[in-house]
């Protein structure tokens, strides 16, 4: 039994200023001949911005595919040959006008891979300072800032229901609970 995938044939079906949509004639590992709808996305980064006092800058903006404002991480695609660390310090200027002087690889995922081959990496940015945002000609941002408790009952309350921005979030309030239960074990 093989444990590779090997390619038959692939049909471009849409190319678009962002993804891509093909149609892919495979063999899957063990055998199995399938066809599969793939949206293919160059990746993009996703910053975690944790000011001094621990809170944490989202950003909230209108999203027509769901049709209405959610609450996020930054966020961004990645350029053509552009890494992590770069786009994030782009993106983070742009959406919400701080600078950071410390940015920390946490995590990469794929947030749909059935049909969508996006790795987003997840990326915390501290020591920010305020500049001006440089958000794009259609980008309507508004900036909040929040605390872990406060993070935590929006999501509870499911008013953060984006998932990248879930997967940070829960992240960080894991880290946090891990810390209290380390200090609880220690005493």
């Amino acid at each position: 039994m093989s444990s590779r995938s090997r390619l038959i044939r692939s049909q471009m079906l849409y190319e678009g200023r962002v993804v891509r949509l093909k149609l892919d004639d495979v063999i899957e590992p063990g055998g199995v001949r399938a066809t599969r709808e793939v949206v293919a996305h160059p990746g993009s980064v996703v910053v975690m911005p944790c000011l001094a006092d621990g809170r944490v800058v989202l950003v909230r903006q209108f999203r027509h595919a769901v049709g209405r404002s959610l609450w996020e991480l930054v966020a961004g695609s990645l350029k053509s040959g552009e890494r992590a660390l770069p786009a994030a310090r782009r993106e983070l200027l742009e959406e919400t006008g701080y600078r950071a002087r410390t940015f920390r690889l946490l995590l990469r995922f794929f947030p749909s891979p059935g049909f969508l081959s996006e790795e987003m990496h997840l990326v915390q940015a501290h020591d920010l300072t305020l500049a001006k945002a440089q958000p794009e000609e259609d980008e309507r941002i508004e900036v909040g800032r929040f605390s872990r408790p406060e993070l935590s009952r929006m999501i509870a309350s499911g008013t953060i229901r984006d998932g990248k921005t879930l997967i940070g979030l829960l992240w960080l309030l894991g880290r946090g609970m891990e810390a209290l239960w380390r200090r609880r074990d220690n005493s």
